[in-house]
């Protein structure tokens, strides 16, 4: 790294050009700087190809390329998707796939942030620990969070953003 505040890469599991989901990891890069963290959001979830374990390989598709150097690169990663129908949406859950046979993610701090309403997202976030433990990924609880829906979402965020930050340290 060419810098010494920690470098937190931002996924969203989201298509959706107004999606809730976005503004928070919006939220997270704005508040980022103010709790010593640099943040860099990944916006290539509609640019991956779906994915074929045959293509699995070098050289990888240039979309797959960008993406696990983009996690190589970070120290720690905030995920914040919504759940479709009980689970993670299939764009997000293709963008796992494509990391489960590299080795960027392998101990990687990861967490994730619900925004969804009480009593929903539970499910994907039961999928995200599934997946993510195929990774290798070092899922960091304390920082796996429900994002209130009042004032407080900045000071969540930050608290979030520096606990990853911690995690990556250690």
């Amino acid at each position: 790294m060419t810098t010494t505040r920690p470098v937190i890469l931002l996924l969203s599991g989201s298509l959706r050009a107004a999606s809730t989901n976005e503004a928070v990891l919006r939220t997270a890069y704005d508040v980022a700087p103010t709790v010593g963290v640099e943040a860099v959001r990944y916006d290539g979830l509609a640019d991956l190809p779906h994915f074929n374990p045959d293509d699995d390989r070098e050289p990888l598709p240039p979309a797959v390329a960008t993406l696990r150097t983009a996690i190589e690169k970070a120290d720690g990663l905030l995920i914040c998707t919504p759940e479709y129908a009980g689970t993670l949406p299939g764009s997000f859950k293709n963008l796992l796939d494509w990391t489960v046979g590299g080795v960027e993610i392998s101990d990687k701090p990861t967490a994730w942030v619900n925004a969804a309403a009480p009593g929903r997202g539970e499910g994907a976030g039961a999928a995200l620990r599934t997946v993510l433990g195929y990774t290798g990924a070092r899922i960091v609880d304390e920082a796996c969070v429900r994002v209130p829906a009042d004032g407080d979402v900045k000071r969540a965020l930050g608290e979030v953003l520096v606990t990853l930050a911690r995690a990556a340290a250690e």
